[in-house]
């Protein structure tokens, strides 16, 4: 290759056939590499073809020297040049543009990149460590640095990458096709990390909009809507001891008490007016969140979902980019240092994740190859009428695939303790939200979602065994059975599901005016009918504080002091019935107004003592629910809780005791009302002291302190089934929970 022969005598040999020159000029050849880069003369010589629309000249060097080889000349077709070589050896081009001269290897001068067992695996639906297949990776190919780019659009007629190193020119950088998986793939050497890109596809009925990579690691900030080439994580992880221990917290038996917030509007700098000046970063939010959690004793927090979407006004709730934490709090390395801090503090983090639908942006999944790639084509499967999003195709083992591994990258690349997957009702019935004849049957002709069933006993099989420990949190608000049940027992085997039901029923209960509430005793005590049906989670979420519902205690009844005092009762209602719980930011110090991811919390509350009240009452209510066994051992099982009194709606009284494990248990009574009750006598398993070990109406919390002065003495008057009993002063509107001495 030591020297180059005039292009005239060579012509022929050196162009290619005039379909190829065609194909190359308009951007539809299906296979650049075919033609451009090095190719053996079949004597011990080359022909190196390069097409770049807008160079100058073209030289050729060696790669590991600045020798020069030869120069490529060019063509009769502006930007393709061409030349033979009488010897073969790796080599660079230096190219010279208007302004600027560029040396680098030729893209065209590697072989195919993708592994044939990760091309299998992706069609499998069963590459479980997508994130570092697919995409853009930076990595080296023969000693070379550079940037490997890999896309599934198997009905596209030609992909390229595009971005500013090519200035945004869909000829220069043509993929090549692995059949038969439909994954196009190029390496651009020397590109670095940082560079934004997304990829020109040619479908079959034009060219598309640019679309955003489905893989993408990191992304532009939004509204700009291009990926970005990330590197590799590194995240200086010191939480070896809390994934070691992680499945030891997250067992059933374990008190699982979880903080649920928004990011960006849980706390944000603000100017003397109070509107907001920017978001924290990650570094920031884990300074002023870590402590405030800690604090307040919740084991775990729950971040609204952070992978990267358009919109802010959807909450996360419709992403785009299924493996990149969004730009708006920094790189994905500040967020694994995030959730490092965390795990250092001894703070679980869970994700809320979506699987069941995406936004239909141009740039993004919607007709990716221009048909319906990643969505069902029939829009009575395909849309989501509720949301104007699009359905998964989960049925397409590439696109069940392409989920597993983002619940997965999320699990095992970020060290997230738990995923709680969102809309999953939506995702079971085929006849969700839709009217007669609005929706396909299953092949079986009935309304369940098969493909959707089997992605989720799937993914959670998976996930207990790729990410030992990890929570699996189902939102799924229907009678659909054995939700938390193991998949072995045909059950579709998450950690939890969301009590929907407790949920809005004790909501209904406490918004109604006490003096009404003896009509609606029963809504209070009916989960317990079915409260070990499944494992569940308590949740007062985002979902119940916004769009006119009211804040919290703004759904309370009566004047302010009976507001407090109905929340106050109502949170220590929830910390004492079976069920993990999970809060959402704002309520736990008694935010007036609705929450607005716009605006930070109204932390200035905090200046008033019956918010503080209710702040410290729910700090108090997260140890007592830590340290006492009985208050979370056997959530899931009939015998941690025994009903004293639940029938006594006249009063709108309710009493019950719940048990550990070991035998030990706590009297919890509640009066709904705003009547002190003196000397309410009930009945208890043990003769004695019973200790107050919390009191909602405590002065601490600002209540009207009214009690037992620290505790009573039973009395041998059999009660309630009980051999002996105790008579208390419940106090109005007020929760007390005692434990026996001795």
């Amino acid at each position: 290759m030591s020297s180059s022969k005039d292009l005239g005598a060579v012509k022929q040999a050196l162009l290619p056939e005039q379909q190829d020159i065609e194909a190359l000029i308009s951007a539809q050849h299906r296979d650049p590499f075919a033609v451009l880069g090095p190719h053996p003369d079949g004597q011990g010589g080359q022909v190196i073809r390069a097409f770049l629309p807008g160079a100058l000249s073209v030289k050729v060097v060696a790669r590991d020297s600045d020798d020069l080889l030869g120069s490529l000349h060019g063509t009769d077709v502006a930007g393709l040049f061409a030349a033979h070589f009488d010897h073969t050896q790796p080599y660079r081009l230096r190219i010279n543009w208007a302004g600027a001269e560029q040396t680098s290897e030729d893209p065209y001068s590697f072989g195919p990149l993708l592994g044939e067992m990760d091309l299998y695996l992706f069609a499998e639906g069963n590459h479980r460590d997508l994130s570092s297949c697919l995409g853009a990776q930076v990595m080296s190919v023969d000693g070379v640095p550079g940037v490997r780019f890999a896309v599934w659009a198997p009905n596209a007629r030609r992909v390229s990458v595009v971005g500013d190193f090519n200035i945004w020119d869909g000829r220069r950088h043509p993929m090549r096709l692995r059949h038969p998986s439909g994954v196009w793939e190029i390496f651009i050497p020397r590109l670095e990390a940082g560079e934004a890109y997304k990829y020109e596809i040619l479908g079959e009925h034009g060219i598309l909009p640019l679309k955003a990579d489905p893989m993408a690691l990191a992304t532009q900030l939004p509204p700009d809507t291009a990926s970005k080439v990330a590197s590799p994580l590194a995240v200086d992880w010191q939480d070896s001891a809390w994934m070691e221990g992680r499945a030891e917290y997250h067992r059933p038996d374990k008190p699982l008490s979880i903080y649920e917030l928004h990011v960006g509007s849980w706390q944000c700098e603000v100017d003397d007016v109070g509107d907001v000046e920017r978001q924290y970063s990650w570094q920031e939010l884990a300074e002023r969140l870590i402590p405030y959690v800690t604090q307040l004793g919740f084991t775990h927090i729950e971040l609204m979902p952070i992978m990267e979407h358009p919109f802010g006004g959807s909450w996360g709730y419709q992403p785009l980019s299924q493996f990149a934490p969004t730009a708006r709090y920094g790189s994905p390395d500040d967020f694994g240092a995030f959730v490092n801090a965390c795990h250092v503090a001894g703070i679980g983090v869970i994700l809320d994740w979506v699987p069941a639908h995406f936004p239909n942006d141009a740039h993004g999944l919607a007709q990716f190859d221009g048909t319906a790639l990643y969505e069902y084509a029939d829009p009575r499967e395909g849309f989501h009428q509720d949301w104007n999003t699009l359905i998964y195709n989960l049925g397409r083992t590439e696109v069940h695939g392409f989920m597993l591994a983002s619940a997965l990258h999320w699990l095992k690349h970020f060290h997230i303790d738990g995923l709680r997957v969102d809309a999953v009702a939506s995702m079971l019935y085929r006849d969700y939200s839709r009217k007669a004849g609005e929706w396909v049957p299953n092949r079986l002709g009935g309304r369940e979602n098969l493909e959707a069933i089997d992605f989720l006993r799937h993914l959670n099989d998976v996930v207990a065994l790729e990410a030992p420990g990890a929570l699996m949190i189902a939102e799924e608000s229907t009678a659909w059975p054995g939700v938390s049940q193991s998949t072995e027992h045909g059950g579709l085997g998450f950690s939890y599901k969301w009590n929907m039901g407790w949920m809005h029923d004790s909501l209904h209960y406490i918004q109604q005016d006490p003096l009404y509430r003896a009509h609606h005793h029963n809504e209070l005590s009916f989960g317990l009918v079915y409260a070990w049906s499944e494992r569940f989670i308590l949740p007062i979420s985002h979902d119940e504080v916004v769009h006119g519902k009211h804040s919290l205690i703004d759904k309370m009844p009566g004047d302010r002091w009976q507001k407090f005092a109905n929340l106050r009762a109502y949170l220590s209602f929830m910390w004492t019935h079976p069920g993990k719980k999970l809060l959402f930011m704002g309520c736990e110090f008694g935010q007036w107004r609705e929450w607005n991811h716009d605006q930070q919390l109204d932390w200035y509350l905090l200046q008033y003592p019956e918010h503080q009240g209710v702040q410290k009452l729910v700090g108090d209510l997260n140890r007592l629910y830590r340290d006492f066994a009985a208050l979370h051992d056997q959530d899931d099982a009939p015998q941690g809780f025994q009903w004293l009194i639940g029938d006594d709606a006249t009063n709108s009284v309710y009493a019950w005791l719940r048990w550990s494990k070991d035998g030990s248990p706590l009297l919890v009574v509640a009066n709904f009302t705003p009547v002190p009750r003196e000397g309410y006598r009930i009945g208890v398993p043990f003769a004695g002291t019973w200790h107050e070990v919390l009191n909602s109406d405590a002065g601490l919390y600002a209540g009207s302190n009214y009690g037992n002065g620290g505790g009573v003495v039973s009395d041998d008057l059999p009660s309630h089934g009980q051999g002996c009993s105790v008579a208390l002063n419940l106090p109005p509107l007020g929760v007390l929970v005692l434990q026996p001495m001795g």
